[in-house]
């Protein structure tokens, strides 16, 4: 079986319901700006237009899609990538600023049978 790309705390996961039962259907986008530009962005489904760059590392929180861009992931496609929630407010326009906590990214680094998995099953999924 194949180790899922991204993952997302407890913690995480019960904000994502509270947010979506707020605003709706969600998505995340993990970008490769700096400070805040770094950390990954929950929008509203749709809100963020996704391209043809951005890669699909997979859903959270039973059905919302986390995506990054294309250089960001060929920097941490050798990563698992997790969701969590620490206490704070950044400065980018990710919907759980108001609640005054903010999601940041953990990772671990794939073994090297999990890497290998991951090459066999292909590429992840593009937008547009």
């Amino acid at each position: 079986m194949t180790p899922p790309r991204i993952l997302a705390t407890d913690d995480a996961v019960e904000l994502i319901h509270r947010l979506a039962t707020m605003h709706g259907p969600l998505m995340f986008h993990q970008s490769g700006g700096c400070c805040d530009g770094s950390a990954p962005m929950c929008y509203p489904a749709g809100e963020f237009r996704v391209g043809s760059q951005d890669v699909l590392l997979g859903h959270v929180a039973h059905d919302v899609p986390v995506w990054i861009g294309a250089a960001q992931f060929d920097y941490w496609r050798h990563t698992q990538v997790t969701i969590d929630v620490v206490p704070g407010r950044g400065a980018g326009f990710s919907l759980e600023g108001p609640e005054g906590l903010r999601f940041v990214i953990r990772s671990r680094v794939f073994t090297d049978a999990e890497a290998d998995q991951l090459a066999g099953a292909g590429e992840p999924a593009r937008g547009g």
